[in-house]
């Protein structure tokens, strides 16, 4: 049996984070992969809350954070997938924190 080239911890994180949050259905641990792919900005105004069945929710702290980040949906999603493998987020929903 052939072995591939040996992967680095830093490419099989994320798919092991993902498998993680799908199984527990908690998305903050795809908290590094979101920072990574949304940027230190971005990722101070959002978090991931939870994973529920390839939806992935997405915390926010204002309802305009929402509006801006749902209409990268499409893309944040695809940029997702190729850190944690095809068809891991299949969408995002936005949530506010309005405390």
């Amino acid at each position: 049996m052939a072995r591939g080239e040996p992967k680095s911890l830093e490419s099989l994180l994320p798919r092991v984070l993902a498998r993680l949050a799908g199984e527990s259905g908690r998305g903050h641990a795809l908290a590094p992969v979101w920072g990574a792919v949304v940027g230190a900005h971005i990722a101070r105004h959002s978090s991931p809350r939870a994973l529920e069945g390839g939806t992935l929710v997405i915390i926010v702290t204002s309802a305009e954070w929402a509006r801006t980040l749902e209409a990268e949906a499409p893309s944040l999603c695809a940029q997702l997938n190729e850190r944690l493998g095809p068809g891991t987020v299949k969408a995002l929903t936005f949530r506010w924190d309005t405390r």
